[in-house]
C-alpha cells in the first residue's frame, strides 16, 4: 500500500510517516505536487538493492513453480494477435 504526502508535510510528520514505512507501507513525497521521493523500509531498500528474487533464473523457476502453465493452450490464447498480412513498403 501507498501513501503520499507533501515534503512540508513529511517535515511535520516525519516520525509517524517512518513508523508507517519500516511497518510495510511506502511513502510518496511530493514537491508542488510533483513525485521527487519515496520513504521505503530498510527490508524493502535491501530487496529491490538485491534485485527482488535474485537473478532471472530463479524468478522464472519461482513462477514456474507457482503457476499451472500445463492447462494453458497457447495457440489459441494467441490467435489473432499478429497481423499477418503483407508488411508494409519500403523503398531503399
Amino acid at each position: 500500500m501507498t501513501r503520499t504526502a507533501s515534503i512540508a508535510q513529511a517535515r511535520n510528520q516525519l516520525p509517524a510517516l517512518v513508523h508507517s514505512a519500516e511497518a510495510g507501507q511506502s511513502i510518496v513525497l511530493t514537491r508542488r505536487g510533483k513525485t521527487v521521493a519515496v520513504l521505503l523500509s530498510i527490508a524493502e531498500f535491501e530487496r529491490m538493492q538485491r534485485g527482488g528474487h535474485g537473478d532471472f533464473w530463479q524468478a522464472l523457476e519461482t513462477f514456474r513453480a507457482q503457476e499451472d502453465l500445463n492447462g494453458l493452450d497457447l495457440p489459441a490464447a494467441l490467435t489473432g494477435l499478429r497481423d499477418t498480412g503483407a508488411g508494409r513498403e519500403v523503398s531503399w
